[in-house]
């Protein structure tokens, strides 16, 4: 078989209509779990002015660095297309004046993000993210809603058991600083036990040293110094009750020192969850606390906390276990006709039974009933309709349970309503098997 003559471009994906199915069921849990913890939805535009993300992210992370599409308008003016969400949220918050809302500010969001990475399995330069912001408290209480809604959401997906969370506190700005310098003189004279990308970070963005996957900067990073020797109390504080409120949600969790994350604007709180069996390689997504970054972005010194995940990741992870989502875009009844007369009521009738909330398929374009029958097969249709020429003249149609295989011929009139009472019973049936 031959190539096709066009091709996605490499790094990007179509999502097909059976991953919809996925996309569509990620997205009904966290719009159904957000809403229930009072988070109202946002959407930012796909490309902003250059400065939200250096200025937000951080110019020395990996992500302005090497991961950013960046273009110039024809009036010169640099744009990048979003490679994550919080930065615009906050552009969004200040500049429509949220910061005058009642605190905290509960937003999330679903939206494509773009990064020019080596794509890989879950990984890709166009890909989709769910994520949430809380803005405006510092209590560690809210870190503890924010992981619980994050754990909540991966236990309604059915993905909670494959993954393993891991937390960490990076500190407050004056703590990261103190702890920098040490890291700094630690690695200084190990150059040459580095990646090539450590060596670049070891002097612009020290803490990234100690969560590269590579062994040599494995092996160096588990002997630097430990933060918790320069982390003040209000930080060890903030950390241990936060543990606590973890233990009494009963929500599991992995303390892990050498936890950063990889944009500048983190504090304190930083979280992500891995796979129970790949690691930090094929992590679902992750988050934590950003106190600074407003202020930093040009409005006022307010606290604020966020968490993101890749949908692409969760669906995975979601085939390897078996999940299997609801379709309601399956066909429910197959309309089959035969002669122009059953033609002509068969269009009337498709287009009530659709107005009733039912799927429904008709073949008006064929002629055969074989391969009318055969399409409803195809389509794994419960149930099929059958009008020809004699039931228009007797004003009956013929109904077919396509899983038994038997088929009754019944009034025409009221089939409308027979069927949304069979259809009906079948999505209480398909919910009570979904709910096991």
């Amino acid at each position: 078989m031959s190539s096709p003559l066009y091709q996605s471009p490499k790094g990007v994906h179509d999502i097909l209509p059976d991953d919809h199915l996925y996309f569509s069921f990620i997205k009904k849990v966290v719009r159904h779990r957000c809403r229930r913890a009072g988070f109202r939805r946002i959407s930012t535009p796909m490309f902003e002015n250059v400065d939200v993300f250096t200025r937000g992210i951080g110019e020395t992370t990996d992500v302005v660095e090497k991961e950013m599409f960046v273009f110039e308008s024809k009036s010169g003016k640099k744009f990048a297309l979003r490679p994550e969400g919080t930065a615009s949220v906050i552009r969004a918050y200040l500049e429509h004046g949220m910061q005058q809302l009642p605190k905290p500010v509960e937003l999330y969001y679903i939206e494509p993000f773009f990064r020019y990475n080596r794509p890989q399995k879950g990984r890709y330069h166009q890909f989709h993210q769910f994520g949430f912001e809380v803005l405006g408290e510092a209590d560690a209480a809210i870190d503890a809603q924010v992981i619980y809604l994050a754990y909540r959401i991966n236990q309604d997906l059915g993905i909670a058991d494959q993954l393993s969370l891991q937390i960490n506190t990076i500190g407050s700005v004056a703590d990261r600083e103190k702890y920098k310098e040490d890291l700094i003189h630690f690695y200084t004279g190990k150059e040459r036990s580095l990646c090539e990308d450590c060596k670049r970070r070891k002097d612009k963005n020290p803490l990234r040293l100690l969560d590269c996957k590579e062994e040599d900067c494995q092996i160096l990073a588990s002997m630097a110094p430990q933060f918790e020797h320069v982390m003040g109390e209000a930080s060890k504080d903030h950390f241990a009750l936060l543990l606590e409120y973890l233990e009494k949600l009963k929500i599991p969790y992995t303390k892990n020192p050498r936890l950063v994350r990889g944009l500048d604007y983190y504090t304190h709180t930083v979280f992500e969850f891995w796979s129970k069996s790949e690691g930090s390689q094929n992590a679902t997504g992750g988050g934590g606390r950003y106190d600074g970054l407003i202020e930093l972005m040009g409005g006022q010194d307010t606290p604020g906390l966020g968490y993101s995940a890749g949908m692409e990741r969760t669906m995975e992870y979601m085939k390897e276990v078996g999940i299997r989502p609801p379709n309601k875009d399956k066909v429910q009844v197959f309309l089959a006709q035969l002669g122009l007369v059953a033609k002509k009521r068969s269009l009337s009738l498709l287009n009530e039974l659709r107005e009733r909330g039912i799927n429904v398929v008709g073949a008006v374009g064929k002629d055969s009933v074989k391969a009318q029958m055969g399409l409803a097969d195809r389509l794994g249709a419960k149930y099929a309709l059958l009008l020809g020429q004699i039931e228009v003249q007797e004003n009956t149609i013929i109904l077919k349970n396509m899983e038994k295989g038997c088929q009754e011929t019944i009034p025409y009139e009221g089939i409308v309503d027979k069927m949304v009472q069979l259809v009906g019973e079948n999505k209480l049936e398909d919910k009570r098997l979904w709910e096991e």
